[in-house]
């Protein structure tokens, strides 16, 4: 006997639990696995595609009947479109996940790092910067992608600059945001409609006249995070094929033992 026919005749004979009956009655909204890291190709802006590590979850929905679900069916079905993941395959890695796994619905969530390349503002001294980005796309015969999007910003606050003789208090800020488009969206343009909301945005190289305009720019431009939330959904409101999002504003605080917060969300 050849080993792979006793490797399928060994696993014919072992039992399948996850396969078998649950009397409780309790479906199961999503069920799979977490924090699968995979190499994922993501359109670019500027260098048509850029090649990053993603972080992946995979579920499927668990009908009341199942005990449980085929953890590795999960793996097999990323593993077959290759040994890189593109944004264009998730319909099709969604179909395969309903198909192997017997649900009616998949869900990919997916996070990476994320690189543009920017210029400081008077020198144009050029540096990488990171972000943190990623897609959520959920398939039961059709397939919708929604875009994640992470930026950190700086804010400087109007109350400390309208009570102070001299300066005012300023930090650093998380924006994030949630979005459902009706066409393409490149994460760039996420990424420089936060930017454009903030106090100023951050660089990853800066000379002593990036500095002092960095400095004078935020200076000319507080913002609260209740500021902050609402500029970035005003440029979200701009734009037609934003068709809903969800928006975060965290602010660091530097001169308080807790954090500043705002939410907003949105269905045009």
């Amino acid at each position: 006997m050849h080993d792979s026919s006793k490797s399928r005749a060994a696993s014919a004979t072992l039992p399948d639990v996850q396969k078998s009956p649950d009397t409780r009655n309790i479906p199961i909204d999503k069920v799979g696995v977490r924090r699968v890291r995979f190499p994922i190709a993501v359109l670019d802006r500027s260098n048509e595609k850029q090649h990053t590590i993603g972080n992946f979850t995979l579920t499927v929905d668990l009908p009341s009947h199942f005990k449980g679900t085929h953890m590795s069916r999960f793996l097999e079905a990323l593993n077959s479109h290759g040994r890189e993941v593109s944004v264009d395959s998730l319909p099709a890695l969604l179909h395969e996940m309903t198909v192997k796994l017997h649900a009616e619905q998949a869900h990919v969530e997916v996070t990476f790092p994320y690189f543009m390349l920017k210029k400081a503002p008077v020198t144009g001294k050029e540096g990488m910067m990171e972000y943190t980005c990623g897609f959520n796309a959920v398939g039961n015969g059709e397939c919708q992608v929604d875009l994640f999007a992470r930026v950190p910003v700086a804010t400087l606050c109007p109350c400390s600059k309208e009570i102070s003789d001299y300066g005012a208090h300023n930090q650093r800020g998380w924006v994030t945001v949630r979005v459902e488009t009706r066409g393409h969206v490149w994460l760039e343009e996420l990424i420089e409609m936060i930017e454009e909301s903030a106090s100023c945005a951050l660089f990853p190289v800066l000379k002593r006249p990036d500095e002092k305009w960095v400095t004078e720019h935020a200076y000319e431009n507080p913002r609260f995070v209740e500021d902050l939330v609402r500029e970035v959904a005003i440029r979200f409101d701009q734009r037609d094929c934003i068709s809903a999002y969800e928006i975060e504003v965290e602010n660091e605080e530097s001169i308080h033992a807790h954090n500043a917060y705002a939410y907003l969300k949105r269905a045009k």
